[in-house]
């Protein structure tokens, strides 16, 4: 039996779903390591409440929409998901972080979403209704997408890949190309044109990591420092000719010689000889000075 339109459309919606949940979810490390400094300065909200908007405005989408469950359901997971973050960054944010991100909810989920609502509510009726809060999505979400500009320039700028992570480049790749063909069996623009921009960026961003990653291989491994070769203690012999190479003598061979030398060197002893062959009792010198007692 063959598949239907409406068949790969939810073979590519649940694909989608699945990538998507894991592109929610790829915070998480950042929220732990915030947990575990007890603060979030240094960090921003603005990923964050943008995700949280978009999600609301999909779902407000999709509800004028038919057949687009699978578009309710990621979404709704990205609002919940979204909350948590937020609520979790106002906890630990610094007080001028914590009013910067007050400001952008009132502005965005508040006043925006709210603004939205009314006046596609009272000005637009049926369908007319869910072509114009289509296009304010899709508008929003090419907004989202041409985002990551900023870091590709950044990237070129720096030449490094450091501020790029693959693995989320990837995912968002991989969600771009499931939405895109979700959207387009269901022959909804709305949906499919946002995500080839998506697509579009995502290989863009995927190319500048491996060229510049290889880059930022070879520039250090020039960068390396020669091994420091260890000093040698050369002896000249005399009879042979030849030098002769020892190795370096440890910090505890070089206090074992001192300890040795200031031992024998401390008395200098004469023994005197007897006319009889008998040994006659030893004498010391007391002219040689002493020397003094070192501790090491």
């Amino acid at each position: 039996m063959a598949f239907s339109a409406d068949h790969w459309a939810f073979v590519f919606g649940v694909l989608g779903n699945i990538v998507s949940f894991i592109v929610f979810l790829s915070p998480l490390p950042t929220f732990y390591t915030i947990y575990k400094k007890k603060t979030a300065e240094g960090y921003q909200s603005i990923p964050y409440v943008v995700a949280l908007f978009s999600s609301m405005l999909w779902i407000y989408y999709a509800f004028l929409k038919t057949n687009t469950t699978l578009l309710i359901t990621i979404n709704t997971f990205g609002v919940f998901i979204e909350t948590i973050y937020v609520g979790f960054y106002l906890f630990y944010a610094p007080k001028k972080s914590r009013v910067q991100t007050i400001k952008m909810l009132s502005l965005f989920v508040v006043g925006g979403f709210g603004a939205i609502i009314l006046v596609t509510e009272f000005l637009f009726k049926g369908a007319v209704r869910g072509q114009v809060v289509g296009w304010i999505c899709l508008i929003f979400s090419l907004c989202v997408f041409v985002a990551p500009l900023g870091i590709v320039r950044k990237v070129i700028k720096t030449k490094s890949v450091e501020y790029m992570p693959l693995l989320l480049s990837v995912f968002l790749t991989l969600s771009a190309v499931m939405w895109f063909f979700y959207g387009l069996l269901l022959k909804d623009i709305n949906i499919a044109a946002p995500n080839i921009l998506g697509f579009i960026f995502g290989i863009l961003q995927m190319i500048l990591y491996v060229i510049y990653s290889k880059k930022e291989k070879a520039i250090l491994k020039e960068q390396k420092l020669p091994e420091i070769q260890k000093a040698e203690v050369i002896v000249k012999d005399e009879n042979m000719n030849t030098d002769k190479k020892f190795p370096e003598l440890t910090q505890e061979q070089i206090i074992d010689i001192v300890r040795l030398g200031l031992m024998v060197c401390k008395d200098k002893v004469h023994v005197a000889t007897c006319p009889h062959g008998t040994t006659c009792e030893a004498k010391v010198d007391e002219n040689v000075p002493k020397l003094q007692t070192v501790e090491v």
